[in-house]
């Protein structure tokens, strides 16, 4: 027979576990610490995070909301067992998150739980996350306070720690790779790269305009600037050799619209002018790439670019030429094409778009 008091403990630990989603929802992490007793202990295997009293608990809750572009949690509860003044018991967990590094999508967990009873009521000794179902796809909406400005993780240098790791990716896959601090330290080892009887194509990019490298390599100092040549030659009368000299200069220069942690460069095109030469006609192809430009994986790549690249470089084609800009061909580099050195240089600091 279920008395009075075994009831009364079930709807306080069922309330118990409403507000840890409550708290976690209103970013309220010192509430949310306050629910567990001193020694109590948070875990998550697969993220992975071990974190035991409430000042860790605290603590390590707003580090990782700080990654949150947006989060929702909803609490199911589970069974609970009661054994005098403690208590095990389960929560069902579904969650719709996206991160500022790209990473989105829901999921389905449970908390195994341990409770206590203390003076100020139920609290956890132990929540400890399995998660049962993930599912990464895109998520199709966003919070609603972010619709009106670019999401940050499009804008701001990753860690140094992901910059690293995609640095080692990246060589892992045959390219060269260099980790630099700014851009004017990628100008000056461009500068190395670049002899000066080498033919050279700089493509429109944000990245090199910024860094100075777009007027280094298409003014007076460099003698064989393809870009200069090109612009003064017939489009119609000598397309033929506006096409040989675009596609075969011995160094191409240029950046990307998103770079993975798994190594792979995503290069988007309107009219395809420089995809010739990164893709074989170059002996060697050089991309410049800011820190903020680095995303997880493939799907968060073309993200970044529909979301962020195209809005910003449409904008700049209009002012130009008075045309909006397109995504017309798109190039995921895996690796380097066979008979072309690919060379990243990556920067600590954000440049270009």
């Amino acid at each position: 027979m279920t008395t009075f008091q075994a009831t009364a403990d079930r709807v306080e630990i069922q309330a118990l576990q409403a507000e840890f989603t409550d708290a976690a929802m209103m970013r309220d992490r010192a509430r949310l610490a306050a629910l567990f007793t001193a020694d109590g202990v948070l875990r998550m295997p697969n993220i992975p995070i071990e974190l035991t009293g409430p000042e860790q608990i605290r603590l390590g809750g707003e580090k990782l909301q700080e990654q949150w572009e947006f989060f929702v949690q909803n609490t199911h509860p589970g069974a609970i067992v009661i054994d005098g003044d403690t208590a095990t018991g389960r929560a069902h967990m579904h969650e719709i998150a996206r991160l500022r590094n790209g990473i989105q999508g829901l999921n389905y967990a449970i908390y195994h739980d341990r409770y206590r009873r203390t003076p100020d009521g139920w609290r956890f000794t132990e929540r400890v996350y399995e998660l049962r179902y993930l599912d990464t796809s895109p998520l199709a909406g966003s919070a609603p306070e972010q619709a009106a400005a670019p999401a940050a993780q499009y804008t701001e240098p990753v860690a140094a720690e992901r910059l690293e790791r995609t640095a080692d990716a990246l060589a892992a896959r045959g390219f060269d790779v260099e980790i630099l601090a700014d851009a004017e330290a990628a100008r000056a080892r461009v500068r190395e790269l670049v002899a000066e009887k080498a033919s050279v194509y700089t493509t429109a990019s944000e990245t090199l305009r910024l860094s100075g490298i777009d007027d280094d390599l298409n003014g007076d100092r460099h003698p064989r600037s393809v870009k200069p040549r090109v612009l003064t030659m017939d489009r119609e009368a000598e397309a033929d050799e506006i096409r040989h000299l675009l596609a075969t200069p011995d160094v191409v220069i240029g950046s990307v619209a998103a770079l993975t942690e798994t190594g792979s460069l995503v290069v988007a095109s309107g009219s395809g002018s420089q995809l010739p030469a990164y893709t074989g006609g170059a002996a060697r192809a050089i991309w410049i790439v800011g820190a903020q430009k680095i995303v997880p994986d493939l799907p968060a790549a073309l993200r970044r670019l529909e979301e962020h690249v195209l809005p910003l470089e449409s904008a700049r084609t209009e002012a130009a030429y008075g045309v909006p800009s397109a995504v017309n061909q798109l190039v995921v580099f895996n690796a380097p094409t066979r008979f072309t050195q690919g060379i990243v240089l990556l920067l600590r600091e954000a440049v270009g778009y």
